[in-house]
């Protein structure tokens, strides 16, 4: 086996584990390429059928070609799709840059708590998502299966360890769980399965005219694209293999405090 068959086994076998452990499992998608890719491997994780839930924390605010590329695969892939979106907030005009709110607030507010509401609406115990650890030091500190307490919460220093692919899946009732099937992957290695799959990726990520293109996918006033000549995903994976830019320097809220995401992730944040 090469490299990505390797990558690709793991996650599926913590997909079906996931999958034989847990009730009322959801996967989030946020439309970007992780997600898809965790998207794509559920598919052949269960044979062309995905058996749970996808969810999407609407903000509003997504660039218009993400919702269109969103229903365009629900319809083509039979999927069941659950929208959440925090509809206080966004009716009282409290989010960034309408409101008063930071970016990093108003991220709490449309994601983090529109999350928590959808989540708690649907009775979802177990929620599938596609982080990396390479993508943000934050998100180096996650487990595969990681548990939240009953307000989702993270306590990042109470993890239990994961040592030699032994997994604990055993935990108190009402505990609230987030598993990672892509933990072990890079971002090279996800266009690296893009290319080998043929898999169908938003044209956001490719350059435009301009020379621009998205490398990270977020709210359209805090996600900004970077300078790049890539027009295929083989020159995207030769690009990033001379690139020392952080993956997530197009994301404008990263940059309004040191700790903000992480501290965005501790109270239940992706």
């Amino acid at each position: 086996m090469n490299h990505l068959d390797i990558l690709e086994n793991q996650s599926i076998f913590i997909l079906r584990e996931a999958f034989n452990k847990f009730e009322n499992l959801a996967m989030l998608w946020s439309i970007g390429k992780d997600s898809t890719v965790l998207l794509w491997l559920a598919r052949k994780a269960f044979f062309g059928h995905v058996p749970f839930p996808l969810v999407h924390v609407d903000t509003t605010y997504k660039i218009a070609s993400m919702i269109e590329y969103r229903d365009q695969l629900v319809k083509e892939w039979n999927l069941q799709l659950v929208v959440g979106k925090n509809e206080r907030v966004l009716r009282e005009g409290q989010t960034f840059p309408q409101g008063k709110a930071t970016r990093v607030e108003c991220c709490g507010m449309l994601k983090k708590d529109g999350l928590k509401e959808v989540l708690e609406k649907h009775k979802f115990t177990g929620v599938i998502v596609g982080v990396r650890r390479d993508e943000d030091p934050t998100r180096a500190k996650e487990r595969y299966f990681s548990p939240r307490d009953k307000n989702m919460e993270w306590n990042v220093t109470d993890q239990p360890p994961e040592l030699w692919d032994q997994f604990k899946t055993d935990f108190e009732p009402g505990t609230h769980i987030r598993i990672h099937p892509l933990l072990h992957w890079t971002e090279l290695n996800v266009w690296e399965y893009i290319e080998r799959e043929k898999m169908p990726v938003i044209p956001l990520y490719f350059a435009n005219e301009k020379g621009e293109r998205y490398r990270s996918l977020g709210c359209a006033p805090c996600t900004f694209p970077i300078k790049s000549h890539a027009r295929t995903v083989p020159e995207i994976i030769a690009e990033l293999r001379q690139t020392n830019t952080s993956e997530r320097s197009g994301r404008a809220q990263d940059k309004e405090s040191e700790d903000a995401f992480e501290k965005l992730r501790r109270d239940g944040y992706m």
